[in-house]
């Protein structure tokens, strides 16, 4: 039987716009949603239907409204990811949900080796070997991805959209996590690092990680996809 890791029941979210007399603006009603290891489940629909809130939902960056969002991971107790303290969700974000944001968010003049390396190497615990594993694994995703090892010891803010979001992938993807969520990983690479990334995806389902993905790109959708859920959908069972 195949494991649950992720169970959202009534799940809403409701935005007040306090600059116009506390206009409520409803965004996700209803969101009833399972997802299990090994799949891939691909959101459509139009821009504005809540795609990118439900993934921010999920990674506790917004508060739900109403609804239940529950974590279970592998060999542990399930979780309410509404209730926990902010201890625990750092820790679940450093080792159950993984989030590949649109947008590459790090210190500035770290090393783009060591971006990619830290969530390993924070693992490591200043153990001299374990960082250096998690650099010599750093430096194996640098080059799939296609990043230049001259680049390696610069600061990713210098580099271009499609190196930044590559950088972003590999930071966000080198330490297996059950569950991954992926908000359009894609939409600045070219080709042949497109080709990778699902890949990179494919992989990571046959290891059992459950996903949740957002892909502007329809044959993308189509590779990575096993299952796509309209989230207009949600309004209209609410």
């Amino acid at each position: 039987m195949t494991a649950t890791l992720l169970h959202i029941e009534g799940l809403s979210k409701r935005f007040t716009l306090h600059h116009q007399n506390h206009l409520e603006l409803p965004v996700l009603e209803g969101v009833e949603l399972r997802v299990d290891a090994g799949e891939c489940v691909v959101l459509e629909g139009p821009s504005g239907q809540g795609k990118s809130t439900l993934l921010k939902l999920i990674y506790a960056n917004y508060r739900a409204s109403t609804g239940r969002i529950r974590i279970c991971p592998p060999g542990e107790a399930p979780m309410e990811l509404t209730e926990l303290a902010p201890r625990e969700l750092v820790r679940l974000r450093r080792d159950t949900i993984g989030y590949v944001s649109q947008f590459l968010r790090v210190i500035p003049r770290v090393s783009a080796l060591d971006v990619v390396a830290e969530p390993l190497a924070e693992d490591a615990q200043d153990d001299a070997a374990g960082i250096e594993a998690a650099r010599e694994e750093a430096r194996r995703w640098l080059t799939r991805l296609r990043i230049p090892e001259r680049m390696w010891h610069l600061a990713p803010a210098t580099f271009s959209g499609g190196e930044q979001q590559r950088v972003n992938i590999a930071r966000n993807m080198i330490k297996p996590k059950p569950l991954l969520l992926l908000d359009e990983p894609t939409a600045s690479l070219d080709a042949a690092n497109t080709r990778t990334v699902i890949e990179l995806i494919r992989e990571a389902a046959a290891r059992g990680t459950a996903m949740i993905g957002i892909f502007h790109d329809a044959e993308v959708r189509s590779a990575v996809a096993t299952r796509r859920i309209d989230v207009g959908d949600f309004r209209s069972l609410a």
